[in-house]
Order: C-alpha cells, then structure tokens, then sequence
C-alpha cells in the first residue's frame, strides 16, 4: 500500500515542482525579457521625463492636475486620487447617493470654474479603474475657456491645440491624453509669450 502510494505521489510532486518553476519563473523571466528587448518603453511604464531626466508621469496611467492653468482628469475612484496601489472602480450604482453627491459637487466646481452647457460625463464620471489617462475631446473643450483665461491664451488657439492632440483610434472613442496636452500647453504658452 505505501509503496503505490510512494510511486503515486513522486510524479506528482516533482511535475509540481517542474511546472512551478518553468510556469513561476521561466516563462515571467522569459516574457520580462522578450518586453525589454522589444518594447523597452511600454515594458517599463511608458514613462515620460522633462529635459532634466526626471520622471513627470506616464502616458498610461492619469494623474491628477489640480491647477487652473491645466487642464483637468475626470474624477478618480483610485484610492485618494490616482493612486495605483487603490486601483478600481467606487462600485457605486446609480441610485447610490454617495455617487449623486460627488456628481453634484463635481458638476458645480466645473460650472464655478466656467464650463457652460451641457457638461461632458468624463468630467463627472471615474473610470473603471479609475487611472485613465484620457479625456474625451469634448471634456477637454469644455475647460478651454478657463485655460485660455488663466494664460492669457485665444480660446481658439486652446481649442485648436485640444483638436490638434486628440486621437481618433480605428477601435474605441476619440481621446486627449491629458499629460500629453498639459505638455503641449505649456510649450505653447511659453511660445507665445517671448
């Protein structure tokens, strides 16, 4: 009995032991490699850096941009804001009231800040994971006003930078990547200013 159990469990134990670290190890090291070699930005966060070298954000991931002079994220459910170690969504439905009061609260700073007419549901709305880089074209137009008030800026050449920097992919919704165009903006308003 002991013996077909001994000779039973041998083959078990060292496929276990094999799979664990050709699956556990080989193959992450495996794919880490292959990612380095082949996509060495993707592989490392897609990181964008100032002329310094420092590291300023990512291009995949949202961070938050609180000063009047940019332009705005959609609200994060991530944590305390963008924090990738709290990444998800509220799960609040639409009969939550904890959800209606920060909608609230988020459309009238976006009225208090000047955006007129129908506000655009990513300026009100979380991502799923709530780190999205991106702000629909129409979100980033409704807050030209107040960018180009604040810099002394046209709203037309706001709103042409906006236009300018949205992407139109074959799959998905047009989207701004808001790092990308607060970028762009500050290029632009040095520009104009000398």
């Amino acid at each position: 009995m002991t013996k077909d159990l001994s000779s039973a469990l041998r083959p078990a134990i060292v496929l276990t032991l094999l799979f664990a670290a050709l699956l556990g190890l080989l193959y992450p090291l495996a794919m880490n490699g292959l990612g380095q070699a082949l996509f060495p930005n993707q592989a490392n966060g897609s990181l964008v850096r100032d002329v310094q070298g420092r590291v300023i954000g990512s291009t995949v991931l949202g961070q938050a941009f609180t000063a009047d002079r940019y332009f705005q994220s959609r609200p994060s459910a991530a944590g305390k804001g963008y924090d990738g170690l709290s990444s998800s969504g509220s799960n609040l439905g639409p009969a939550s009231r904890a959800l209606v009061d920060r909608v609230r609260a988020d459309a009238a700073k976006q009225r208090a800040e000047g955006v007129l007419g129908p506000l655009p549901a990513d300026l009100l709305t979380a991502s799923g994971s709530g780190l999205d880089p991106d702000l629909s074209p129409a979100g980033a137009l409704a807050q030209a006003p107040r960018i180009a008030r604040v810099r002394g800026l046209a709203v037309a050449r706001v709103r042409a930078l906006v236009a300018a920097q949205a992407e139109d992919p074959m799959l998905g919704a047009a989207h701004v990547n808001l790092l990308a165009l607060n970028r762009a903006l500050d290029s632009l308003s040095g520009a104009e200013r000398r």
